[in-house]
């Protein structure tokens, strides 16, 4: 197997395209907003006699940290893809050169790759180890969204779909689509409002216009509203890539948490993925409620579970130390996983 560099949008999407485990990690448009706000980006090729067979978009991450290289969601194989193996041994010593000529100290795989044995003890034979954090969801909530609505509706949680019939009814609440640079910033204003009060760390301003406006050129991405009484109460934004739609950022004001808002919002997203012809609906980011009861998801996810659909287990991220460097970087990144309860 060889690698090599592509340069061709349409053969990276016309690639994944044809791949089954995939997110939006890993296309082309995400690669152009981490070239924006981290400089450098490689989106390498695994080819057989001439045929593409595994692509994956690696960035390089500079941090206080550390250095490393960052491989969201990659490599994505093709479907029954079962040479896994000889792809990680084919990237991993291309990966180690660039490590070492950008001065990295390790490298982090994000796989989509099924939390299964076989895959889990490729990585240990390669050498990894596990990371101490992560950067992207290790799991995930999916809804297969190619039934019909009333279907769709008759096999969510009973209490979901009567919050969903209440806020369609109350005249005082609207759903609104937006691709406005102005909406992000009421957005943006909205989830810093409530991370003061639930104490996490929110994307900032900069970070969600460049995503924002990455697929916003290949119309990729919404913005959907919640208004009550033209007051924006609830917002999320929606990916919509290869097929999938992503649930990838979403706020809801506290005072107004009795009106249901947020199921009505991701109801009105879930439909027009429907409308762009998706066939699976990621709810992004998941955790077992009945064994994590206390983590930071556990409550959006038992919101997530309300509408259907079922868990998807990646193997958990997964780094290769290059440098004495990266003990520094694991040591940081365990403090801070401990103190945040992840």
């Amino acid at each position: 197997m060889e690698i090599k560099k592509v340069t061709n949008k349409e053969e990276w999407e016309g690639f994944l395209q044809g791949c089954r485990d995939k997110t939006f990690l890993q296309s082309w448009n995400w690669g152009e907003f981490q070239k924006l706000i981290r400089g450098r980006v490689w989106r390498l090729g695994v080819y057989e006699e001439e045929n593409l067979v595994a692509v994956s978009l690696v960035v390089k991450v500079v941090a206080r940290r550390g250095t490393f290289l960052l491989l969201p969601h990659g490599p994505v194989t093709k479907p029954g893809e079962q040479r896994k193996e000889a792809i990680l041994s084919a990237l991993l010593p291309f990966l180690k050169d660039v490590a070492l000529k950008e001065k990295a100290s390790f490298i982090r795989f994000n796989p989509i790759w099924e939390r299964v044995e076989e895959n889990v003890q490729l990585f240990r034979k390669a050498g990894f180890k596990d990371a101490p954090s992560q950067m992207h969801p290790e799991a995930s909530w999916k809804l297969d969204i190619t039934l019909d609505l009333e279907e769709l509706l008759s096999q969510m949680r009973k209490t979901t779909r009567y919050l969903i019939r209440q806020a369609a009814k109350n005249q005082d609440i609207t759903i609104e689509r937006s691709s406005s640079r102005v909406d992000v910033e009421l957005f943006s204003r909205m989830h810093e409002k409530v991370s003061r009060r639930q104490a996490f760390v929110p994307f900032s301003l900069e970070y969600l216009q460049g995503e924002f406006e990455a697929f916003s050129k290949d119309n990729q991405v919404l913005l959907f509203l919640a208004k009550y009484k033209s007051n924006v109460a609830a917002a999320s934004f929606v990916v919509f890539w290869s097929g999938i739609g992503f649930y990838h950022h979403a706020v809801s004001l506290p005072e107004f948490a009795k009106l249901s808002l947020s199921y009505l919002l991701l109801w009105e997203a879930l439909k027009e993925a429907k409308r762009r012809g998706c066939v699976l609906y990621d709810f992004w980011g998941y955790v077992d409620p009945k064994t994590q009861p206390k983590h930071p998801w556990a409550g959006p996810t038992l919101f997530k579970q309300g509408f259907g659909g079922e868990a998807k287990l990646y193997v958990k991220t997964q780094d290769y130390p290059v440098s004495l460097k990266y003990w520094f970087t694991a040591f940081f990144e365990t403090v801070r996983r401990i103190r945040r309860h992840l």
